[in-house]
């Protein structure tokens, strides 16, 4: 049931079949250059996404981005276990990451996740050469945080991800290869524009851009690891000027999970955007 925590359906987004074995030297040299965002910001949304399990509903997340001060966009999630899945695996979850506006560079993130008696609290800071995890775990063997640090220049976490993502072109055919950096551990993301087509989620019927999405493990050493978890996903978002994400569908080692859209409203907007 983890494959049902707010953080795991988040990285549905970036994951599919791992790329095979390569050194480091030889990935780092495809990885996309970054470019200046191409795209329009978004705009402050509140959103609601439902995640399931074999066709089942398991979960359920609401996601409120807002522009706060320092020219910076922060998104909040607060997630939980639902239904017959919550008596049996009992989750709630609470996530905030802030990244620079103009850049789409990530600042910081802050995670809180409660399983049963068991509380994980994640911090990651990110600079201009990389990112500092921060783990704590309560109750744990530790008194203290376990602390990782992984170097590289342009890395993302989910947030600023997404957002650089959606900030591109899209057109059918282009290709981005980023690493992300979601948590504890950082992946090499390689996302395919498969084209455009029309797709109804709860939410509304959309024009919506198709993504192929693949995922490998970086490992300590530099070298990619196939992901056992993980074995393909492809990701929908609105084709407008929001680019709003629509649903992840993904084949994982318990089967097959969704993440949909449920209702998006926008700020200053009385009701909720619903298209045609």
């Amino acid at each position: 049931m983890k494959a049902l925590t707010v953080k795991s359906a988040l990285i549905f987004f970036f994951v599919a079949l791992f790329v095979p074995g390569s050194s480091g030297a030889k990935w780092e040299a495809t990885l996309t250059a970054f470019s200046p965002p191409a795209f329009p910001a978004p705009r402050p949304m509140h959103a609601r996404y439902g995640f399931g399990w074999s066709g089942f509903p398991g979960a359920t997340a609401d996601v409120h981005l807002i522009k706060s001060t320092g020219n910076r966009l922060q998104l909040d999630i607060s997630g939980r276990t639902i239904g017959l899945v919550r008596g049996l695996w009992k989750f709630d979850a609470n996530h905030t990451s802030i990244v620079d506006a103009a850049t789409l560079h990530p600042v910081e993130v802050r995670q809180v996740e409660n399983v049963r008696s068991k509380k994980t609290v994640t911090n990651l800071a990110f600079d201009a050469t990389g990112v500092t995890s921060k783990v704590t775990e309560t109750p744990g063997k530790n008194a203290g945080p376990k602390i990782r640090r992984f170097d590289l220049p342009n890395l993302f976490d989910l947030q600023s991800a997404l957002l650089y993502l959606r900030s591109q072109p899209l057109q059918q055919g282009n290709v981005q290869r980023i690493v992300v950096y979601p948590a504890t551990s950082a992946y090499l993301a390689t996302a395919t524009v498969l084209g455009r087509e029309r797709l109804t989620v709860p939410a509304g019927t959309y024009n919506a851009i198709k993504v192929d999405l693949q995922l490998s493990k970086i490992g300590k050493d530099g070298e990619l690891e196939p992901h056992r978890k993980f074995r393909r996903a492809t990701g929908w978002v609105s084709d407008d000027s929001d680019r709003v994400l629509l649903r992840i569908e993904a084949q994982i080692f318990v089967g097959s999970v969704f993440l949909e859209l449920q209702s998006v409203e926008f700020e200053n907007a009385k009701t909720p955007v619903r298209p045609e």
